[in-house]
């Protein structure tokens, strides 16, 4: 074999290796992206999806409630309790029968409401009672609107017949404006679906039984 011979075999046979190398390298190139795009889909789609599940629940449920939700609630509970407490004293010192009825009323109405406002506290991981307001007797929460003193709930439990009548319709005439005062609020401010739809009730119910108990007294 002549040298011209060996030199040109050399040639031909570094140009074939050269072309096979770049086509294995073209090969593996393609099977890289093929699997990367694969798997670039899979794992931005998996991210994207739980992050798409995951954001509007949070997000639903940090908007669910408000300050203004809380306030009313925390506020509304003992309110109602002292609602309750006066109306339980009819019992055995009212004489006026529609003060009687109007006292059962109110039992039957706020009770379930206290029940339903302590759950939303529960469920929103707020206190069922809130810190002490400046000029607030915490223990009887007499500095909230409406709301008995504990002289006053003495006054009304040493008086009986038609003494307790007049005074228990002008206490819950106050005790009542007081609340629908916060619901007021609550229908301005609140966000909560639920709250909203309670303070609508208890403004409408509780303006009627004020009605009702204006209509007592002008007769007592």
């Amino acid at each position: 074999m002549t040298a011209l011979t060996r030199a040109l075999r050399r040639k031909s046979s570094r140009r074939i290796a050269a072309v096979g190398v770049v086509a294995a390298g073209a090969l593996v190139l393609s099977a890289c992206s093929d699997n990367g795009d694969d798997m670039s889909g899979m794992d931005h789609g998996s991210t994207a999806s739980a992050t798409a599940t995951a954001e509007p629940g949070k997000s639903a449920a940090a908007e669910d409630f408000n300050d203004a939700d809380v306030t009313f609630a925390q506020m509304m509970i003992p309110h109602h309790e002292q609602a309750l407490e006066m109306a339980k004293l009819a019992d055995g010192r009212a004489s006026d029968s529609e003060i009687k009825e109007l006292a059962a009323q109110i039992e039957k109405a706020q009770d379930p409401e206290i029940k339903t406002m302590q759950g939303w506290l529960k469920s929103w991981g707020k206190p069922t009672e809130m810190e002490s307001m400046p000029g607030m007797d915490h223990s009887s929460h007499s500095g909230m609107d409406g709301m008995m003193s504990d002289e006053d709930m003495e006054e009304l439990k040493a008086a009986k017949g038609t003494d307790f009548d007049k005074m228990f319709a002008e206490m819950m005439i106050e005790h009542h404006n007081g609340a629908i005062a916060m619901a007021e609020d609550e229908q301005k401010n609140g966000k909560n679906a639920d709250a909203k739809k309670m303070a609508d009730a208890i403004v409408e119910g509780q303006s009627a039984e004020v009605e009702q108990l204006q209509s007592i007294l002008d007769r007592l």
